[in-house]
């Protein structure tokens, strides 16, 4: 099941349910493929990295909403955002804890024959479509030159 079906799938049963929250997330996310579909041309299916991807937007959009929000001491908006945040993560793989993250990049780093903070690069080229979804890019950033001596 795409995750395009699995969303549409949810938002019946979170209708049904009456979580308001949850419901406009996974609303937020329906528009956003059907947009992403429509800009891709009529009968086109999303990959599975596309759908990933909007995913990782909408989190990304509402925890820096919330970020504001909390800066504003808007506690009830920022609540919203967070929740809302939540709901769409559930749809994103499992985040890498960082030991694992550091053992991937440094597999990569020598598939890619990284020797110094110079070929940074190339490593975050590889990195970054090998682990999408898994950590977040500012995660392998830090992590790659931490490793490389940067």
């Amino acid at each position: 099941m795409s995750l395009t079906e699995k969303i549409s799938s949810d938002l019946i049963n979170t209708m049904k349910s009456r979580d308001k929250v949850a419901l406009e997330a996974i609303r937020a996310a329906k528009t956003a493929f059907t947009l992403a579909r429509a800009e891709k041309g009529a009968g086109s299916v999303l990959t599975s990295d596309e759908e990933l991807k909007i995913i990782q937007r909408l989190v990304k959009q509402r925890r820096e909403s919330a970020t504001i929000y909390k800066e504003q001491n808007r506690e009830d908006l920022y609540k919203i955002e967070i929740a809302e945040a939540e709901t769409l993560e559930k749809y994103l793989p499992a985040k890498m804890n960082d030991e694992e993250l550091s053992k991937a990049l440094k597999a990569i780093i020598d598939r890619v024959g990284a020797k110094s903070p110079a070929d940074m690069g190339k490593v975050m080229g590889v990195a970054m479509k090998e682990l999408a979804g898994k950590a977040d890019g500012k995660e392998i950033s830090a992590k790659v030159k931490e490793i490389l001596g940067g």
